[in-house]
């Protein structure tokens, strides 16, 4: 089990050795959880198809600006982001993929700046 700033670390470690080619086979196959990422296209939102032998895939989609009411009442315009989770219920909970976007959302909306590349 990783937490999310393991997983940033790690995952920070593994784009700069793509960036460089110094990825090795085993850096990229036998995954159990699979990010996809549209966004950097444009795409403001997609369902991702989960690869076999994964356990859950997360489909991120651009930000894009929407109008949000404030506590006060008060209309602002806000960035939003589509994520969507696919999980195989075989091999994970549905309460833990609500938890894990729970904390996901959390920590974009309190500190985005820890997932940095």
């Amino acid at each position: 089990r990783t937490d999310l700033y393991s997983l940033s670390r790690t995952w920070a470690d593994l784009v700069k050795r793509a960036r460089s080619k110094q990825l090795q086979p085993e850096d990229y196959s036998g995954g159990t959880f699979t990010l996809s990422n549209l966004g950097m296209f444009g795409v403001d939102r997609f369902s991702a198809v989960l690869p076999p032998d994964t356990g859950a895939i997360l489909a991120v989609a651009a930000s894009r600006p929407v109008v949000a009411v404030t506590g006060g009442n008060a209309m602002t315009i806000q960035r939003q982001m589509q994520v969507n989770l696919t999980a195989d219920h075989r091999v994970i909970y549905g309460a833990h993929a609500a938890a894990f976007l729970k904390d996901l959302a959390k920590l974009l909306e309190t500190r985005p700046e820890s997932l940095a590349l």
